[in-house]
């Protein structure tokens, strides 16, 4: 992933936060392929049923406090600017930002912490890096030493050096859904990177025609560390794929901008991973992010929400603050915007993966505790109105978003700053009977209604309007007998 650079402004086909959205608000979802194994599509139904996950970017590179793995990229953009004393020298600074290894020791590392902030905020999922492009290892891999467990890295000492390991179980034993992210790229094997050639860009530094020994070694290399994950961290539900620029020349589309790109056919077999991954981890789902086709089972808007409705399994992957790993004071989206991001993605059929990262010493920034349990707050009134809902035609209306279960459909109002509940306020909304109950979620007792040519006008009483003041947004439930 790359980090956000906010910018204003209404996309074609997605509200985006930052231009990292680009990427994957160019793809063509008309091409989006159901999977056909049964124990998938089960899995897949039950995770659009729970709506709301955690992602976890963390490495060494929080202990500077800087982006994630790309300042290592010698391109010249935004989110690959180095800093820093060795910054002038592209080599002088990969040999530092390597270092990091041998100072990394997250004393204060307690996943069981984050797992029950997560679950009280109502996530019900979790997707960690087990390695991102700079190929750091936050597992015990054995088909490398640039890892969290080696004896080059303070932390290796620790009886819970294992990060991945620990993370994975703490969520599991609160019955979250567990995915691994890993990153395709990978910037630190010789067999990705050949020293030989000095890096030009993300992809590949040489031809895998050219050299299709190499390309086999790091085909094996990445295989035989995917299956580590598969084969020796527990029940894993969702094997989460980054860095698109590594596919088949052959699912390069040319209309996208940044995949023309992309120099070299890097086809590392996902058929054969995907097996595998199955194999091990029956109804394994797999998301190979941005490369269309069999093996992304649900697509990732990243830092942007569609602006409609979209019939496919998708899922929103933003920041809780500016930036996918730790920044020293990072400064985090407010519990309305977070809630407003999660009602709307779930009427248009998404899920929120939000993204926490953790800093050098294993913790969290405290305001990011204090927003789950915010958040938690909320979801524990409204959340009849996220969890196992459908979302319903028209989905979006003005500050208005549908969802709704059974027979009954729920009318969300994303309230602004300041405002309040009106005495009466009319839901642009019809469909009622002589057995309909309108109640405001949260409050037992029926409201009194009317049908008129605008929508169905509901009397707040005064003690309901001072019990929701405070909220983000008011759900009004309409149930039908």
């Amino acid at each position: 992933m790359k980090k956000s650079l906010i910018l204003a402004g209404l996309a074609a086909s997605v509200l985006s936060f930052g231009t990292s959205a680009q990427q994957h608000s160019e793809q063509d979802h008309s091409k989006y392929v159901w999977p056909k194994d049964e124990l998938v599509k089960k899995k897949l139904d039950n995770w659009q049923d729970i709506k709301f996950g955690l992602l976890m970017h963390w490495g060494t590179y929080s202990e500077w406090g800087i982006v994630e793995s790309w300042s290592l990229c010698p391109e010249d953009e935004g989110w690959c600017e180095r800093r820093g004393t060795s910054s002038a020298n592209y080599f002088e600074y990969k040999k530092a930002y390597e270092n990091l290894q041998t100072t990394f020791n997250p004393v204060k590392f307690a996943p069981e912490k984050w797992a029950d902030a997560a679950q009280k905020a109502g996530m019900k999922y979790v997707v960690f890096t087990t390695k991102h492009h700079d190929g750091f290892c936050m597992f015990d891999s054995k088909y490398t030493n640039y890892k969290v467990t080696d004896a080059k890295t303070p932390f290796s000492s620790n009886p819970r050096s294992n990060i991945a390991k620990e993370v994975f179980d703490a969520f599991r034993k609160k019955d979250f859904m567990v995915g691994a992210y890993f990153s395709k790229p990978d910037w630190n094997t010789p067999s990705y990177w050949w020293p030989y050639f000095p890096p030009k860009d993300r992809n590949v530094n040489y031809d895998p025609k050219k050299y299709p020994q190499k390309w086999q070694e790091f085909k094996d290399f990445t295989y035989n560390q995917i299956e580590e994950l598969m084969t020796q961290y527990g029940k894993m539900d969702i094997l989460w794929l980054d860095g698109g620029w590594v596919r088949p020349f052959s699912t390069i589309d040319p209309n996208i901008s940044w995949q023309k790109t992309i120099p070299y056919d890097q086809d590392i077999d996902m058929a054969k991973i995907a097996a595998m991954g199955r194999k091990n981890q029956p109804g394994l789902l797999v998301v190979d992010r941005t490369v269309t086709g069999e093996f992304e089972n649900y697509v990732t808007p990243e830092q942007s929400i569609p602006d409609h409705y979209m019939p496919i399994p998708w899922e929103t992957c933003t920041t809780m603050g500016t930036s996918w790993s730790y920044v020293p004071n990072d400064k985090y989206k407010s519990l309305r915007e977070i809630i407003h991001m999660l009602v709307d993605i779930v009427a248009k059929n998404g899920n929120l993966l939000l993204n926490v990262a953790p800093g050098p010493d294993g913790e969290w920034h405290n305001e990011a505790y204090q927003r789950m349990e915010e958040m938690g707050k909320w979801v524990s009134v409204n959340g009849e109105s996220i969890y196992g809902t459908k979302p319903v035609a028209p989905y979006r209306e003005g500050q208005w978003a549908f969802t709704g279960k059974e027979k009954s459909t729920y009318l969300t109002y994303l309230a602004k700053e300041g405002e309040t509940v009106p005495t009466t306020i009319v839901l642009p909304w019809k469909k009622v009977d002589k057995a309909t109950q309108i109640t405001l979620i949260g409050e037992p007792k029926p409201l009194k209604y009317k049908v008129t040519p605008n929508g169905i006008e509901v009397a707040v009483p005064e003690k309901v309007r001072t019990a929701v003041a405070s909220q983000p947004a008011w759900v009004f439930k309409v149930a039908n007998k």
